[in-house]
């Protein structure tokens, strides 16, 4: 999806062959033009849209340029555009891509707008997650967190008990098995592929994916032990297939719980809006799964930040546009929890009243989890990005059954252990 307001494609290329980077331009009408994107499905690509026309009418002399792509294309496109030096003038990131792109100088300290930028009404130890060595390159946009997203109709017509507060991975294993016996198709996306779910995982067996010092917090033992859960579900049939699992993208379409083929998914709660239009029954949310003494491993964390280019050439209307996505009431409206629960606490108080359908089945999710999670970790070290692909990878080959949960999990820690020291 692209939408480019005020200028022809073909002014576009031109613009884009002669300024650096193509960052920061202008428009045939002397506006300035401004690239933003950001991943997500068209449920949230719908409300984006609205809410920069309300931008663009504010601010006449500013123009955005919009795309965006399901988050694993998205992730790799912009890896590309910054290592070429052609990053958007806005993005949206994830906790895992700030410090690799702070450390690279693709981003802009955000501190140096802060006549433009607000964030006094941010949380202040949510707005340091955007932080790297004491510089805001990133401004959180939402507050989310993970969770068990379901086909309401399937489960409760399967007879088998609604998910009610905590359970163990062992209590959600026992029920994706009955999920699986009743409705003749897996219980669950297989949560093995995800570094998410095996970071709550491992969070809930009191370890972390990282320590403090940006090394790797778990060892080849711990790995071993989720990757052999969760194949011996797969082989159970409890969990989607290998063929199933390795078409997975970052786009809730291509889940097995997208594709009617299974009851469950492991996601984040934002995303899951997403569930909505491909399931007629409903998509409800269920608490991700603890550790066996009931040690949560979810944690709120920002669902996804805004930074800006260090190249544009427009860093003042980056900020505005920003701040106007972060701190205008009316761009909260439009964009519900898209993009997770606003950040602003004053737009906070103002917008949840307000919520409705699936903005008020996250917030009401969110709710339900207050004061019960522990506090997030850092920010992942810039190698981590890398690390998500290789754990996938890794995971693809315990699926197809070419390697066992050990010699994956082996595998898997002797590249991370390089990744992280490079």
């Amino acid at each position: 999806m692209h939408r480019t307001k005020g200028l022809s494609a073909a002014a576009a290329l031109l613009l884009c062959a002669t300024l650096a980077g193509c960052g920061g331009s202008a428009s045939a009408d002397g506006a300035v033009v401004l690239r933003y994107t950001w991943w997500g499905n068209p449920d949230r690509a719908a409300r984006t849209e609205k809410a920069v026309a309300l931008f663009e009418k504010a601010n006449p002399g500013i123009d955005i340029q919009t795309s965006f792509a399901g988050y694993d294309a998205y992730k790799q496109k912009l890896a590309t555009q910054a290592a070429g030096g052609d990053a958007p003038d806005v993005m949206q990131l994830d906790y895992r891509q700030i410090d690799q792109y702070a450390d690279g100088g693709i981003l802009l300290d955000l501190g140096k707008e802060q006549a433009t930028l607000r964030t006094s009404q941010i949380d202040p130890g949510l707005l340091a997650t955007g932080r790297v060595d004491d510089v805001q390159y990133a401004i959180p946009q939402g507050r989310g967190t993970e969770t068990v997203a379901y086909d309401v109709k399937t489960w409760t017509e399967s007879g088998v008990p609604l998910p009610k507060g905590p359970w163990t991975w062992e209590q959600w294993a026992d029920a994706m098995r009955e999920l699986t016996k009743a409705t003749g198709k897996p219980g669950a996306t297989d949560p093995g592929w995800s570094e998410d779910s095996f970071e709550v995982w491992l969070r809930g067996q009191g370890r972390t994916l990282y320590t403090k010092d940006k090394r790797l917090g778990f060892t080849a033992d711990d790995l071993t032990k989720w990757w052999t859960f969760t194949d011996g579900l797969r082989r159970e049939g409890v969990v989607s297939p290998a063929q199933q699992t390795t078409q997975l993208d970052g786009t809730v379409e291509n889940t097995p719980l997208g594709r009617g083929k299974s009851v469950t998914d492991t996601n984040w709660d934002a995303p899951a809006s997403g569930f909505k239009a491909l399931l007629e029954g409903g998509v409800g949310l269920a608490q991700m799964p603890t550790g066996p003494d009931g040690t949560p491993g979810q944690y709120f964390k920002p669902s996804m930040f805004l930074g800006a280019s260090a190249d544009t050439q427009h860093p003042d209307a980056a900020a505005k546009f920003i701040d106007f996505m972060i701190n205008d009431p009316e761009a909260a409206k439009v964009l519900g929890a898209t993009r997770g629960i606003p950040v602003n606490e004053s737009v906070r108080e103002a917008v949840e009243p307000q919520l409705a359908d699936f903005d008020r089945t996250i917030a009401d999710y969110q709710a339900s989890l207050e004061g019960k999670l522990k506090d997030p970790p850092q920010a992942p070290p810039a190698g981590d990005s890398a690390l998500q692909t290789t754990f996938q990878r890794d995971y693809d080959q315990v699926s197809y059954e070419r390697m066992s949960p050990r010699e994956a999990a082996e595998n898997y820690v002797t590249e991370a252990k390089a990744e992280l020291r490079s």
